[in-house]
Order: C-alpha cells, then sequence, then structure tokens
C-alpha cells in the first residue's frame, strides 16, 4: 500500500488505466453485438441463397426426367404414397422416389460441406421426403431411437414448420424448426416448381448449436485481442507516465537537498513550458533566496 500511496506516477497509471478499461469494456461490448449481429445477418442470407439454389437444381432435375421420359408430369406429383411395412415414424415409396436416390443425393450432400448445415432436402408439397442426405440414410438398426437420428429418408414431414416450408412460395423463407430428435435450427426454404405448378420445396437447415459456437468462439477471439491490446496499453501507460514524470523525480531531489542547505550554488534550469517547468522556476527562485539568505547570515558573523 506504501508503494501505492507514495508513487504518484502510480496512481496517475491507475486513474488512466481505470479510464482506459471502461472505454475498452465499452468498445468491446459494442464490438462483439456488431459482429454477431453480422455474423446473424451473414447466415441468414447465406441460407437463403442456398435454398434459392438448390430449389432451383431440384426443379432442374425433375423437368429433365420428364422431358427424358423417365416418367410422365403426373407421376412427378405422385401423392399415392405407398407405405413400407416395418417402419415407426412411417415411410413411404411414390413412384419417383427410386430415381430421385439416384438423382439428387450426391447433389444435396453437397450443401453440407458447409458445416453449419446439418440438412439439404426436397420434400413434395405434402411434407414427403423422398431422399435424405447420407447422413439420414443410414441403414435401419431396429434401434427405435437410433433409426429416429439417422434413417429419416422417405419420410412424411407435415409437422408445422415441416408443412409451411413444404408450401411455402416466398424464396428464402426462414423458419425456426424444433425437430424430433431435440436440435433447434433455423429452417430455410424455397419453392420448387415443375413445369409451372408447385411441386413442393427445397429446404435448408442451420445448426443454432453450430451457430451459437460460432458466435461463443467469436466472442472469446474478440474478447483475448482485446485483453491483450489492453495489457499492451497498460504496460505502455506505466512507462510513459513515469518517463513524463522523471523530472519531477528528479525535483523533488533537488528541493530535498535545497531544504538541506545543499547545491545553493547549482542553478535549477526549467527544460520545459509545463507545470514541471514552472516548478523548476519556482525552485530556482527558492534557491536564490535560499542563497542571499545564508550569504547575509554568513556575513552578519
Amino acid at each position: 500500500m506504501d508503494f501505492i500511496t507514495k508513487k504518484i506516477g502510480f496512481k496517475v497509471a491507475v486513474i488512466v488505466n481505470v479510464g482506459l478499461f471502461i472505454v475498452m469494456s465499452l468498445g468491446t461490448y459494442v464490438l462483439i453485438s456488431r459482429q454477431n449481429s453480422t455474423l446473424e445477418e451473414q447466415l441468414i442470407e447465406r441460407g437463403k441463397i442456398e435454398s434459392i439454389v438448390g430449389a432451383k437444381m431440384i426443379s432442374q432435375v425433375l423437368e429433365e426426367a420428364v422431358d427424358n421420359g423417365v416418367f410422365q408430369v403426373q407421376d412427378v406429383f405422385d401423392q399415392q404414397y405407398v407405405e413400407i411395412p416395418g417402419f415407426d415414424p412411417p415411410k413411404y415409396h411414390t413412384k419417383y422416389d427410386a430415381y430421385l436416390d439416384k438423382a439428387i443425393l450426391a447433389l444435396q450432400d453437397e450443401f453440407l460441406t458447409d458445416e453449419s448445415v446439418i440438412f439439404a432436402v426436397a420434400v413434395d408439397i405434402n411434407g414427403y421426403l423422398p431422399t435424405h442426405n447420407t447422413r439420414f440414410n443410414q441403414p435401419p438398426t431396429g434401434d427405435k431411437e437410433k433409426d429416429l437420428k439417422l434413417n429419416r429418408t422417405k419420410r412424411i414431414f407435415n409437422d408445422e414448420t415441416g408443412i409451411k416450408a413444404a408450401k411455402n412460395t416466398q424464396k428464402g423463407f426462414m423458419q425456426k424448426y424444433s425437430r424430433d430428435t431435440g436440435e433447434e435450427f433455423y429452417d430455410f426454404s424455397s419453392p420448387v416448381y415443375v413445369k409451372g405448378k408447385q411441386w413442393g420445396g427445397f429446404r435448408i437447415g442451420f445448426s443454432l448449436d453450430k451457430i451459437n459456437a460460432a458466435k461463443k468462439a467469436q466472442i472469446q477471439s474478440i474478447i483475448i485481442l482485446m485483453g491483450i491490446l489492453g495489457l499492451i496499453s497498460i504496460i505502455s501507460i506505466i512507462i510513459m507516465v513515469n518517463i513524463a514524470l522523471q523530472p519531477l523525480k528528479e525535483l523533488t531531489l533537488v528541493a530535498s537537498e535545497l531544504a538541506d542547505g545543499k547545491r545553493l550554488d547549482q542553478p535549477i534550469i526549467p527544460t520545459t513550458k509545463d507545470e514541471i517547468g514552472q516548478l523548476a522556476e519556482v525552485l530556482e527562485r527558492l534557491r536564490i533566496s535560499i542563497e542571499r539568505a545564508f550569504k547575509k547570515l554568513q556575513q552578519k558573523r
């Protein structure tokens, strides 16, 4: 405590650094808020664009299949879902699902190269999902809980979010989706048209856990960076304050010697025009006064 109370340089450095800490804390808060907002906006824009691109690709695949005689237009819109025995939730076949298993699986999986994307799938207007991504198209194991997570293909997802995505006519329509496995997503969907008629939609799911993890990592990076800058600033301020106050330390020593009657014959020359320089001028006048007083005392003797 004596060090703190007796060192003006330390006091000044503490006051300046406290002010700096407050300013940097406010600045860090604003920066984090803006960066998180920017990250969110970029993700939303990416999700919208990817859903639009996916919808166009699915439309093209289905229309080319019709044009090439793979099946008729009415077959593309087949809604006579034939239940596949032995599954709960139930799964279904349609006239086109076997073709899509070959035609769009790799296409859909390409969207998953983005680590934030958990699923990217085409669904018909009733929410029927003929071909899921490879990661959710694993062979059934008989373990209901495991299959619910890893064997999700050929199901009808007609929950509130799913049916809105399937019937949606807006490009880049965004929803929050709570899946039956417990995860939460940002769900982006865009309509899929075949020969001018809406077939369904293309859905992109962005994991909220991954988004929040990305935000957390960004916050940590900003805090670490600001912490390093703050530490550098603190050290720099302490050094600069001590350098700036060095003349004051020297004048304090001079004043102490004058009080002891020493160095009366050595002029004190100001080196600056600031308050320290003014103090040097005052000490010089004091030195002259003390020197004259000493001379008068000597003459009287």
